[in-house]
């Protein structure tokens, strides 16, 4: 337990250090993949945070939450007030932060750091954490969960709900940087499609399969390293297919959403480059 407190410890700091290199404008192609590396921890990891739970259907499902004038599930409820906290602490004035719910934010009570401002002004519009909502509790929940368990932790498990959602949503819509530079590099290549408006023809310029394969090979290896449960014996034969997370969860969560999801805001970003 130690071990992986550290380990996450050191995750943290690692991407805490990247991100204040994004802050100060230090963004190219290289340095843009680094961050997106380093997210891959934080979901593994959330991953391995939600795994602790079981399904816990109550915490999606209106009518168990009944709270007074909040017609909403448990989880929208801790996800709302959360991030409500979260924007009077200045969170969504980092542009790589994207909120769940921005028509519910209060404005921020704290003075507003210098980010640099990299990306073309409607950036900021470009919010598609509705689709990742949908498909986090619509597909990977039903999907990751083989029994419908329920051990009445609903509010921790919207906790962790919470901190997987914002780092798949961070993950995601770090895409618009990543068009950003890409469009930085070869102007001449996106232009003409994005005048004409043609998103396949965005998709298809944006798309290096050689990559997306390998990303999809290194999340699955990363969450057979970071799941595997660790023992002192010496029968590792035993312990060989036991994982906090499958494996096969992770990398299917990458090929079949998160992959797509981040060219889509890729392709939505780069529409709006020339306004």
């Amino acid at each position: 337990m130690m071990v992986y407190r550290f380990g996450w410890v050191l995750v943290l700091i690692i991407c805490s250090i990247v991100r204040c290199r994004m802050a100060k404008g230090n963004y190219t192609l290289d340095s843009v993949r680094d961050v997106l590396v380093r997210e891959e921890d934080s979901i593994i990891f959330g991953l391995i945070e939600r795994a602790k739970f079981p399904l816990n259907a109550n915490t999606y499902t209106q009518n168990y939450s009944n709270i007074p004038s909040f017609g909403a599930s448990l989880l929208n409820f801790v996800v709302i007030n959360t991030e409500a906290v979260q924007a009077k602490g200045g969170r969504y004035k980092n542009p790589e932060e994207n909120p769940f719910f921005p028509e519910k934010l209060p404005p921020s009570l704290v003075k507003p750091y210098p980010f640099t401002q990299f990306l073309h002004a409607g950036a900021s519009s470009i919010n598609i954490n509705k689709c990742i909502w949908k498909f986090y509790i619509d597909k990977l929940l039903i999907q990751w969960f083989d029994s419908l368990g329920d051990d009445g932790n609903y509010a921790q498990t919207a906790a962790s709900d919470l901190s997987l959602l914002q780092a798949i949503s961070r993950r995601i819509h770090y895409g618009k940087f990543v068009a950003e530079v890409k469009f930085r590099e070869s102007p001449k290549k996106y232009e003409p499609l994005i005048r004409a408006k043609d998103k396949e023809g965005l998709m298809k310029l944006l798309t290096v399969k050689s990559v997306e394969e390998m990303v999809i090979k290194r999340v699955e290896k990363k969450a057979m390293v970071y799941g595997k449960d660790v023992t002192l014996n010496n029968d590792d034969k035993k312990n060989e297919t036991k994982y906090k997370v499958d494996p096969l969860v992770v990398s299917t969560l990458y090929k079949k959403w998160l992959i797509p999801l981040t060219k889509d805001a890729e392709v939505e970003y780069l529409l709006q480059r020339l306004d």
